[in-house]
């Protein structure tokens, strides 16, 4: 069954809204560049203001773009020696994402209000784990060191296939992604955290611009263009400035913020 469903324009108090939407931009930006969740700030905040469920994730998946590449650009140092893991890693995120967002551009979007809350609480459940995966890794990466040992042809099945699956989800749904990268990597890397984080913001920036060409080729009537536009510039700061500053900030008060508004925005989801 097709159907069209044209994005909700910017209602008369747009300055206020659009200064809102690039707050929520910014900060996504740069969390994403540290942690991978920025959608969980970006997308309740578009769903609360009123946007409906695909027009608010096609939207913040296109600004998001932005931040993913600033925030790849900062941390380009720590991807030295990785492009031959990431040759086969990128593939599988862009053919997983490609897929993902088929899914979501077609299937009818009451399918995705009832399935998207799921994902949501998903992702939360990531965000609060979060710490226990990273440290998890941590400390596999301390027992192996910074140096990168040869990987048996399963291990990078398995990281390939895990990729895939990564990317999947993010083309359907971008929130958390950048989390399950990282414990997916964790479990099956000798490499550092700050390194998988590098490859992580790579990897999360392929599956955002795949995401987001598709959307444009093929539901372009369904984005908001003033959001993600906002989002876009908001992003790119805190991209910048979350690779940067980042790791003087604490995660704690990073994952309450992002649960905190992950949570508002499920509640506004389940009272629709």
């Amino acid at each position: 069954m097709s159907f069209v469903i044209a994005a909700p324009e910017i209602p008369a108090a747009a300055g206020v809204q659009i200064l809102m939407i690039g707050l929520a931009g910014f900060g996504a930006g740069a969390i994403n560049a540290l942690v991978g969740s920025g959608t969980l700030i970006t997308f309740p905040t578009l769903v609360a203001i009123g946007y409906p469920p695909v027009t608010s994730t096609m939207s913040n998946t296109i600004g998001l773009v932005a931040g993913h590449m600033s925030g790849s650009w900062g941390y380009r140092a720590e991807l030295h020696g990785q492009w031959h893991r990431l040759r086969w890693q990128i593939p599988a995120s862009l053919t997983g994402a490609a897929l993902g967002a088929l899914l979501l551009l077609h299937m009818p979007e009451n399918v995705f209000g009832k399935v998207v809350p799921a994902l949501l609480v998903l992702a939360l459940l990531l965000v609060a784990i979060g710490p226990g995966i990273q440290s998890w890794a941590r400390r596999r990466a301390e027992r192996a060191g910074d140096s990168v040992e040869r990987i048996t042809t399963g291990r990078m099945a398995a990281l390939v296939l895990g990729t895939f699956g990564v990317g999947l989800y993010g083309g359907y749904f971008t929130a958390a992604q950048g989390i399950l990268l990282v414990g997916l990597m964790g479990a099956v890397l000798p490499e550092s955290v700050q390194r998988m984080n590098a490859a992580k913001n790579v990897l999360g920036l392929v599956v955002n611009l795949v995401a987001a060409f598709g959307y444009t080729l093929v539901a372009c009537d369904r984005i908001s263009w003033p959001v993600a536009g906002a989002i876009a510039v908001g992003s790119l700061l805190g991209g910048s400035l979350g690779a940067r500053y980042g790791r003087r900030l604490s995660p704690k008060a990073l994952r309450a913020m992002i649960i905190v508004v992950g949570l508002i925005g499920l509640f506004r989801l389940l009272m629709v």
